[in-house]
């Protein structure tokens, strides 16, 4: 089955917030169509990676299918957290959009129900 390299906003959108010390990154699928995609490349190991150089603690991955979400949990990403942070963006509200920046594969079958988001 071939595949193509999308980036996450064409296929889910994401809402993020702080969490004390920590982000809160909600990913969701924009159809359920893409839900398995999310559920297979978007590991706790990738998030981590992606995000290297701001998490420093450890990535946690919530599945909520109910929602063709996930929840993901970036430990110690926000230099101590809101009041104690003299990160710019000290409640993680960036971090929805960062990771949607993250490229995954899509099989070519899918490629019509895209969203161009560039």
């Amino acid at each position: 089955m071939a595949a193509k390299k999308v980036r996450l906003a064409a296929i889910a959108h994401a809402r993020s917030g702080d969490k004390g010390d920590g982000s809160n990154v909600g990913l969701i699928a924009d159809r359920a169509e893409f839900y398995p995609i999310l559920l297979e490349e978007v590991t706790e190991e990738r998030v981590k990676e992606h995000f290297r150089g701001f998490v420093h603690g450890r990535v946690e991955r919530f599945e909520v299918a109910n929602l063709k979400a996930l929840n993901f949990l970036l430990h110690d990403s926000l230099g101590g957290g809101g009041t104690e942070s003299l990160k710019i963006d000290a409640q993680g509200k960036t971090h929805g959009q960062g990771l949607l920046q993250m490229e995954v594969q899509i099989p070519e079958e899918l490629l019509g129900l895209v969203r161009d988001r560039r």
